[in-house]
């Protein structure tokens, strides 16, 4: 028998959902940082086996948006519902409740199996573990609850188990060598705007979408030309900084990553350009691939 679904991951921002769905497809899909809002897309990473074929889906955290880019990814989590085959709602030690009470209605009466996991428990010492156990057990009654710690591993190969266990009979949804549903230049696209959160401060990374208008590969490099979309000319010189250091740093950090992800050596360019309140742009956002 083959069993084949979808397995989706939702919880409020920073609570280490992309850590998880990287532990558990085994490969850096979702960028991480310590900033909220860092996951944008929805993203598939796809774990075949013999006889099966698991359909992970990390999703921006919840949040109540305050402009049109957050109102499309609040939209990709609200499709987490709809095909999901089982539900991880993802929390953190110290977390009481989900942001929007919408949200938390459909989990606890969800109709698919529901594993709550609660997520940094090295940061907790046994006391405060049963009480987080004890008051999710009482506020989704329908979840198995499990404690993890996605970025040391510990317990993520046996949820991994208990989500086989949990998953329906189904031919799978893809060829059994794709490992996710999105372009190689999604990746680097990601891997440009992780570096972006992690060297620059306050509103920048928020105001920045990364496009690659060049992806040329052959047998041992790949030619990457990418442009840094930002709001105003004053976050442009911010990127860029004095004589181009800053710029230089984001690319010197993007390539060595993307060697890593393709295993080849990369030359990628990188410009910055000006893209008036993008953010609120219905016709933009669709371009950078937001309302589809």
């Amino acid at each position: 028998m083959h069993k084949a679904g979808f397995v989706n991951i939702i919880g409020n921002p920073n609570v280490g959902k992309s850590t998880l769905m990287n532990a558990l497809v085994g490969e850096r899909l979702s960028i991480i940082t310590s900033k909220a809002q860092t996951t944008r897309h929805r993203i598939l990473g796809i774990v075949n086996g013999d006889d099966f074929q698991v359909i992970f889906s990390d999703t921006p955290g919840i949040i109540k948006p305050a402009y049109e880019m957050q109102e499309s990814m609040m939209q990709f989590v609200k499709s987490a519902f709809e095909d999901a085959d089982v539900l991880i709602y993802m929390v953190e030690i110290g977390e009481k409740d989900l942001k929007d009470e919408a949200f938390f209605n459909k989990i606890v009466h969800a109709k698919i199996p529901v594993l709550l996991l609660i997520n940094k428990i090295d940061n907790s010492n046994q006391e405060q573990l049963e009480e987080a156990v004890q008051m999710w057990k009482e506020k989704v009654p329908n979840a198995e609850i499990h404690p993890i710690s996605a970025l040391n591993n510990f317990q993520v190969p046996e949820v991994f188990d208990r989500i086989l266990e949990l998953l329906p009979a189904s031919p799978p949804y893809y060829p059994k060598d794709t490992l996710t549903d999105k372009p190689e230049r999604f990746f680097v696209n990601e891997t440009i705007r992780e570096k972006i959160l992690l060297n620059y401060a306050k509103e920048i990374p928020y105001a920045v979408e990364v496009e690659t208008e060049e992806f040329v590969e052959d047998d041992h490099i790949i030619r990457i030309r990418a442009v840094i979309m930002v709001e105003r000319e004053t976050q442009k010189g911010i990127i860029i900084g004095h004589k181009g250091a800053a710029l230089k740093k984001v690319g010197m950090q993007s390539r060595e990553d993307l060697e890593k992800f393709f295993d080849k050596h990369i030359h990628i360019e990188l410009y910055v350009k000006v893209n008036k309140d993008w953010r609120s742009n219905a016709r933009q956002l669709k371009r950078f691939g937001y309302n589809n």
